[in-house]
Formats: structure tokens, C-alpha cells, sequence
């Protein structure tokens, strides 16, 4: 499930999580329209976030991609509670972990 937020620098708020880009982006033009009579703030920002309300634009390669691993791992609902954010973490280190041995092993074997 993909999360988004609105942020206007120049009111200092934040939106509430959104879940839709049609979401956020009504929510954009309504803070625009209310507050600011329809003109755009400078700095103004729209984006996707993690499970933990970090930006991903913000993040670091690897940190964007166990963000984005785990946040799809902890989406599954199982009987075995294995979308649990706390397994989705081990979980996607973990597979990052392995797709690291696997290049490192086939790079190595082809030397």
C-alpha cells in the first residue's frame, strides 16, 4: 500500500497520510485554494513515504530498497503473522543480503 504526504514550508503543515495520489493531490489544491488563494508556496513538497514516514526521496539507494521491501512484506496479511513490520524488516534485509552473496558469487565464479 503506497503512502503519501503533502507538505507546504511556507504554513509549516503537514497533510495526513493519503493513499491515493488523487488523495494528495486534493489535498495540495485544497491547502492551496483555503490558505494560499490558489498560488503555488516556494518549496512546496508531494511525495511518497515509508511505513515509518520517512521520504523516500530522502533516503540512500539501500536504504530506499529494504523501505521499499519491507514496507510491501509487512502489506501481506497472513495467519502467521508474517507481515508483522518487524519480520518485513528481517525479511528485506535478509533478501537484500542474499541478492548480494548472489551477484558476489556469480562475479567471483566468472573471475
Amino acid at each position: 500500500m503506497r503512502r503519501y504526504l503533502y507538505r507546504c514550508p511556507v504554513c509549516l503543515t503537514t497533510s495526513p497520510v493519503a493513499y491515493g495520489l488523487d488523495e494528495v493531490a486534493d489535498e495540495a489544491t485544497t491547502h492551496r485554494q483555503a490558505i494560499h488563494g490558489g498560488h503555488f508556496p516556494d518549496g512546496e513538497s508531494a511525495g511518497e513515504i515509508d511505513r515509518l514516514g520517512r521520504w523516500y526521496a530522502a533516503l540512500g539507494p539501500l536504504a530506499a530498497l529494504h523501505a521499499r521491501i519491507a514496507d510491501n512484506l509487512a502489506d501481506l496479511k497472513t495467519p502467521k503473522g508474517v507481515g508483522h513490520p518487524l519480520w518485513a524488516s528481517a525479511a528485506a534485509a535478509l533478501t537484500i543480503a542474499a541478492a548480494a552473496a548472489l551477484v558476489l558469487a556469480v562475479l567471483s565464479a566468472a573471475l
